[in-house]
């Protein structure tokens, strides 16, 4: 396949060669060639990497369903009553709701998916079924990784902990944890069995932190402990964790430093608190950043519409970035590093300046989208995309490629 006439990161406009679901090679753009094999018209189009959301709700969608009043109330916990009493008189069923979102936020240009799936007493494995059938429906056009999430806490219901590991042997690969002082109030209970199943079924963890100052620095203090104390450097991801900016300047540079050291990666659904980690930091000092859109119009909140493009906007808008360099540095976030959380394969960012995903030998995950310059694609969010993945068209202007 030949991709022809398209602007790498907004440079010099060129022609891209894909090989084996890989970039084989990158000219300078020939308008006068006649190329034998499949073609795809850039018409000067912005070339990028195509975007990785890595906090993701599926199984709590309502995208495509009639707008209604939020109803929930503050906390998590009151929050997730909420979910509990809404989510099974949804207009349409659960699977085709999520199927659905899945199918458009790879038509917008996402092609790698860390999804949560709640797991608890209420609804069992229902809502993970749910997200694991939407996965193999789409397993052609987008990669998706499955975690396991006890959105409830663990300790609180009895029979959690014997559901999460029903998932994990079902095929979930990563296992989620969720603000362990907060919810459960058993730090160490709570961790005992997150790190627990993540050694016996050798898969990744990620910690939702909503926890604010003091204690969600206490809370990240004992996952740094236990991934050095279990050697599970690279494969830990804090996320949200609003608040670790928040106490000083040196317990933040620390915690920063320790993720580095630690290889923890950290995942951002672009909130607007300004209590958090320096984006700028995190990427200077090597630390895996990826971007997510968390729910999607459901029980939880009205926002969200499948568009990484959208949330690479708000990612930029909440950290107060005016200058080209750190509106594409979001979208180097929303992409390649998103990736590099999902495999250690691609390369963590290194630094504010890079602008990788589209080097020869890289996997053709791509977007080609409408702007002048990635900086302006941001601000615009054009609608004339074509996306890739592994070499093959898999959506063009906001539809799904048939093939």
């Amino acid at each position: 396949m030949l991709i022809r006439d398209v602007r790498p990161w907004g440079g010099e406009r060129s022609d891209v060669e894909l090989s084996g679901g890989r970039i084989a090679a990158i000219r300078p753009h020939d308008p006068a060639a006649q190329p034998a094999g499949e073609v795809v018209e850039g018409r000067g189009r912005l070339l990028l990497p195509s975007f990785s959301d890595v906090h993701v709700h599926l199984d709590s969608t309502r995208i495509g369903l009639p707008f209604r009043p939020h109803t929930g109330g503050p906390g998590v916990w009151t929050m997730m009553l909420n979910d509990r009493r809404n989510w099974r008189t949804a207009e349409v069923p659960l699977d085709e709701r999520v199927a659905g979102t899945l199918e458009r936020m790879i038509a917008r240009g996402t092609t790698r998916v860390r999804s949560y799936a709640q797991v608890d007493v209420d609804c069992k494995l229902e809502k993970f079924d749910a997200v694991l059938a939407a996965k193999e429906k789409f397993a052609g056009l987008a990669e998706v990784q499955i975690m396991t999430f006890p959105q409830a806490g663990i300790l609180r219901e009895k029979g959690t902990v014997e559901y999460l590991e029903a998932s994990l042997k079902a095929g979930a690969e990563v296992i989620g944890g969720i603000d362990p002082c907060s919810l459960d109030r058993d730090p160490k209970g709570h961790l005992d069995v997150v790190f627990g199943l993540a050694e016996k079924y050798q898969v990744e963890v990620d910690i939702h932190l909503h926890e604010p100052g003091h204690l969600g620095v206490f809370s990240t203090d004992l996952v740094l402990e236990r991934t050095r104390a279990l050697g599970m450097q690279g494969k830990v991801t804090m996320s949200h964790a609003y608040q670790l900016g928040s106490v000083s300047e040196s317990v933040s540079r620390r915690i920063i430093d320790d993720f580095a050291e630690l290889d923890v990666a950290m995942a951002t659904v672009a909130p607007p608190d300004r209590g958090q980690l320096s984006l700028v930091e995190l990427t200077e000092a090597g630390v895996r950043v990826g971007l997510g859109e968390d729910g999607q119009r459901d029980y939880w909140s009205p926002y969200g519409n499948c568009d990484m493009l959208d949330r690479t906007w708000q990612l930029a808008f909440t950290n107060n970035f005016r200058r080209d360099e750190l509106i594409e540095m979001s979208l180097a976030v929303a992409s390649i590093g998103g990736a590099s959380i999902m495999s250690h394969d691609v390369a963590r960012l290194a630094g504010v300046a890079d602008r990788p995903g589209l080097a020869v030998g890289n996997r053709a995950d791509l977007l080609l989208v409408d702007g002048e310059t990635p900086a302006s694609a941001v601000m615009d969010r054009g609608t004339d995309r074509t996306v890739l993945h592994d070499g093959v068209v898999v959506a063009d202007r906001l539809a799904l490629v048939r093939r």
